[in-house]
């Protein structure tokens, strides 16, 4: 069968590895992808958001099954526009993808169906999210409504600090309209624990756990990024809360959209924090998370066409959802200076290793090729140099290992991933 893949990180970099796998593949386009998705996929200059050019492209190379990878094109749409053109689809439709496109959206269906949650506000008008501040506890959590990169959410400590995030959010639209409206919430204190699942409108599976490290210095230090790097499984999911999770929040979120007719047919990301109350959601995507896909897929035993297919089909209950008794670490190299401003164009060496040691990956975020053609750093999260292990302190070893083959310049990288495992 033929495939085509939509967006050009390291994530769909990680899902188009494991498309390859598929015994059921023999050709993957991506559109646009990047460098690095360029060695197994054929890349088409067609962007993210041109729905009909991929509509189009899908159809005249008689594509059999399309996978959406980031939240953009899947909040603007994209899967109505396919599945108006007969083209079998993976990912939720518009009215689905509202549970990572609206913030406002998802806290006010928490709150119906009571699915635990931090208490918030929501505000359309400035002037009123400021004089509720002024009554409000500190620490306090601002959240762009819309979609901002995984960077439109603000932790103030002081007064002072909310309302300048108000302004920052509303008034100087840093996030651009996904300030239009905001999200005021109780700061939550705890772990944080990522978790991926397939989800086919009614039936929900969970893949391993995960924990992400937004922030771009050591010591959860400095400005939020797109993800510095990640860990699976987390050792602070425990059976516990993977218990009360099933009973309270995951097929409670899925029930919740179908009773509001938006059937989820795709990823849910259920982000949590472990607060002493117990697990709480801090967000949903409505997409692998990256860098989370570059550690869960990798460790994934199933066929990912397989389940896929189901998700669309409606028939997940029929798949047995399996993950590797291992870890796996990913550590994100990118260019120094990155989330702010930072230079492109130098030339990347020592990829040679990737391909001769089992068990070590990388991924390709922000590359592209030369002239000469070879590859060269093209963004700001550049690689995601991921490597498994028996446990997750030997995953962690072998992927700070496997960053020292990788030399460009300018390459910037936290030197404590998955430190917290030593905590656990």
């Amino acid at each position: 069968m033929k495939v085509l893949i939509v967006g050009s990180g390291g994530r769909e970099h990680a899902i188009a590895a494991s498309v390859a796998k598929s015994s059921r593949v023999d050709k993957i386009y991506c559109a646009p992808g990047n460098a690095g998705i360029g060695q197994i996929a054929e890349c088409v200059p067609i962007g993210a958001m041109e729905f009909d050019k991929l509509a189009a492209f899908a159809k005249e190379k008689e594509i059999d099954f399309t996978i959406i990878g980031m939240d953009d094109p899947l909040v603007g749409g994209v899967v109505d526009v396919f599945e108006a053109e007969g083209l079998t689809v993976f990912g939720p439709r518009k009215n689905a993808a509202i549970l990572e496109g609206s913030k406002a959206f998802s806290k006010d269906l928490m709150k119906k169906y009571k699915i635990p949650t931090a208490a918030y506000e929501t505000f359309d008008d400035p002037k009123k999210a400021m004089e509720y501040l002024k009554t409000a506890k500190m620490p306090i959590v601002l959240k762009a409504d819309g979609l901002a990169l995984g960077k439109g959410v603000l932790i103030c400590n002081t007064l002072e600090e909310a309302l300048a995030g108000v302004k920052e959010i509303m008034e100087d639209k840093k996030f651009g309209s996904a300030g239009n409206h905001m999200v005021v919430e109780e700061f939550m204190t705890g772990r944080e624990v990522s978790v991926l699942s397939f989800v086919d409108g009614k039936t929900i599976k969970i893949m391993s756990s995960a924990q992400d490290h937004k922030r771009a210095k050591d010591g959860d230090q400095g400005l939020n990024t797109g993800g510095m790097g990640t860990f699976s499984p987390s050792p602070f999911y425990t059976a516990e809360v993977d218990e009360f999770c099933k009973k309270y929040i995951y097929q409670a979120t899925v029930d919740a959209m179908a009773a509001e007719g938006r059937e989820f047919k795709g990823i849910i990301f259920f982000g949590l924090m472990l607060t002493e109350e117990g697990p709480k959601v801090l967000e949903y995507n409505a997409r692998f998370g990256d860098p989370e896909a570059q550690v869960v897929l990798p460790r994934m035993k199933n066929d990912i066409i397989d389940v896929m297919e189901a998700c669309v089909n409606g028939t997940l209950d029929q798949i047995d959802l399996q993950f590797e008794e291992n870890a796996a670490v990913c550590v994100v190299l990118a260019s120094d200076g990155y989330p702010v401003s930072y230079e492109k164009g130098f030339p990347i060496k020592g990829f040679g290793k990737f391909h001769d040691e089992e068990g070590y990956y990388c991924f390709h975020a922000g590359t592209a090729l030369n002239d000469d053609g070879e590859f060269v750093t093209n963004g700001g999260r550049v690689l995601g140099v991921t490597a498994k292990g028996s446990d997750l302190k030997e995953a962690r070893a072998n992927a700070y290992k496997a960053t020292e083959w990788i030399t460009f310049e300018n390459k910037y990288m936290r030197s404590d991933i998955g430190k917290a495992i030593d905590e656990a």
